[in-house]
């Protein structure tokens, strides 16, 4: 029998980050490779990616990494695990060259080629097991699910999925292979968990490209649309209603155009004619209503360019204007709900109006509850593992995978790093692996850690404070009297008393320690910021970063170097 682990390093418990390792016997698979964008807290962080030591560690059993589509939570950490890790990387067509598009622009893996193209007819064997695949309907083509087949049964990954019966053939689900799946037998069924408290239906498609051509056909001035750069399905609705409402479409947003000509070049994207984007220094030519702009934002997040365009800030030289109408076709995450709220208000303040949506419908790229259970009925799983949401989706997916008849004993709720191990046919915890969130700031990576997010978060907070002086250690005397200067603190000049009250706190510190025998640079430091913040805390109930920075002089001895012998001039 074989000897069988699965160990999430991220996706459970939280939004996004997914990745999954599925172990048979001493190959490893691993099941996306994905990223989430940071919460408010974590000040100056560009994106969060999973802890991968143990893939590091184990790098030389690691199969393949198996991708199911293009969107950033399943190809986002790709550049950074294959900097460390050098394994092939499967995907389809459309998600290949995405994750291709990614690697090369990052150092450390823009060298990488190691790329497999696969379609839902693939079978890859491998010593412990064969790996096929089965299409999904998702906000993006080419999305798939992942099985691994075993000779204790399959082991399924959904990835993003949601079931819409009235899809276009290129987002069409395989009923079909996923039945077959489930005849086979699935020994573990790893099932997408984000929309499994929501009972409420999502809305189809094809209702939605509808709402799209009506709200575009009936507005009478410009047309501002936001949109996901990477849910291609939307653009594809938006592109095909902007043709029929006789509008042209300037592309805004970083990398929007790159995107879009790849997928146009793959057949995943149509053009409705062969004019119908336009570049923005053209606008001037036609009126507002044959025009809509096309907002996606930095990092395929259209929010802040739709801020931006609201503050008359530049934006490619687009400002909302009155008359506008601003139409949000992506559904925030809770954690963006204030700030879309935000947005809303500017853009009303601007002159324009906005629309949602999410006002008629209720839009998503994954299963709700009946697809779920949909999904439970197709595989019949022996264990199932909940994935891709925060605790409370994990539970209400396990809720519903027991009222379709599974005994909660064989449903785990995992958390980052534990490790389910199948043997003897019986699942177990069988302890934990290294998961800790990584963070990237820049080219940073890893190197911004609990320490460095808690001083940025007390400077946001409550500013920074700056004692700077001059002292003589073998005179013990101090040269220049402490200068204090505050950033985000207190306003200095309404302050001075405060001011000075510090400064004197640091002479007196600084002259106790010259006068002792045994004195330590770092004492110094630590006294300077001990005291002070207490001082400052009583004054003002905020505690700023106190920066001591403390120089030493002493009398420079006079040289001989001008005491050399002077060269007798030349005479003529």
């Amino acid at each position: 029998m074989s000897n069988i682990k699965i160990i999430p390093l991220g996706g459970v418990r939280e939004n996004g980050k997914n990745l999954y390792v599925a172990e048979v016997e001493d190959e490893i698979f691993v099941l996306d490779c994905g990223m989430k964008y940071p919460e408010n807290d974590l000040l100056g962080i560009d994106i969060v990616i999973p802890g991968i030591n143990y893939l590091v560690e184990n790098k030389d059993r690691v199969a393949g990494i198996f991708l199911t589509h293009g969107h950033a939570d399943a190809i986002g950490a790709l550049p950074y695990v294959l900097e460390e890790v050098d394994v092939p990387v499967f995907g389809t067509e459309l998600t290949v060259e995405l994750a291709k598009m990614r690697t090369s622009e990052y150092p450390g893996s823009k060298k990488f080629t190691d790329f497999h193209v696969i379609d839902e007819f693939t079978e890859i064997d491998f010593q412990h097991g064969t790996v096929s695949f089965f299409r999904t309907t998702h906000t993006i083509p080419d999305s798939v699910g992942v099985s691994i087949k075993t000779e204790e049964g399959n082991i399924v990954y959904t990835g993003d999925f949601k079931f819409d019966h009235g899809a276009v053939p290129m987002y069409a689900t395989d009923f079909g292979r996923l039945a077959e799946i489930g005849k086979e037998g699935v020994l573990a069924l790893l099932s997408d968990s984000t929309n499994s408290e929501n009972p409420a239906p999502v809305a189809a498609e094809k209702a939605i490209a509808e709402e799209v051509y009506d709200t575009l056909r009936y507005w009478k001035g410009r047309i501002i649309v936001a949109s996901v750069a990477s849910n291609l399905q939307r653009i594809q609705q938006v592109l095909d209603a902007a043709e029929k409402s006789m509008r042209k479409v300037v592309l805004t947003g970083e990398g929007i155009e790159r995107i879009i000509q790849l997928a146009i070049k793959l057949g995943k994207i149509t053009l409705p004619s062969d004019d119908i984007l336009i570049q923005a220094k053209d606008m001037k030519d036609y009126q507002p209503d044959e025009l809509l702009v096309l907002e996606t934002g930095r990092t395929g997040e259209p929010i802040k360019g739709i801020q931006r365009m609201a503050s008359a800030r530049s934006h490619s030289g687009i400002n909302i204007e009155e008359g506008d109408l601003v139409y949000i076709t992506t559904t925030p995450s809770i954690a963006m709900e204030t700030t879309v709220a935000k947005t809303e208000d500017m853009i009303y303040r601007a002159g324009g109006t906005v629309k949602t949506i999410s006002d008629n419908f209720r839009v998503s790229g994954h299963a709700n509850p009946n697809d779920l259970k949909l999904m439970l009925n197709l595989m019949k799983p022996k264990f199932f593992i909940p994935i891709q949401g925060e605790y409370r989706m994990l539970a209400a997916h396990a809720d519903l995978a027991h009222e379709m008849g599974m005994d909660y004993k064989n449903i785990y709720i995992t958390g980052r790093g534990d490790v389910l191990e199948y043997n003897s046919g019986r699942m177990h915890m069988a302890g934990s692996v290294e998961a800790d969130n990584i963070m990237i700031d820049g080219l940073g990576v890893g190197d911004i850690g609990n320490i460095v997010l808690r001083d940025r978060r007390i400077l946001s907070e409550d500013g920074i404070l700056i004692a700077v002086t001059t002292i003589n250690r073998k005179k013990q005397k101090i040269v220049a009297r402490p200068k204090i200067t505050t950033r985000g603190f207190v306003y200095a000049k309404q302050s001075q008393d405060l001011m000075d009250e510090s400064a004197a706190i640091v002479e007196d510190i600084i002259t106790e320690n010259l006068k002792t025998n045994d004195f330590e640079w770092g004492k110094l430091k630590q006294d300077i910021r001990e005291q002070l913040s207490r001082h400052l805390f009583e004054k003002t109930k905020r505690r700023p970063v106190i920066l001591p920075v403390i120089m030493e002089t002493s009398q420079r001895h006079k040289n001989n170097y001008n005491n050399a012998t002077k060269r007798p001039e030349k005479k003529a």
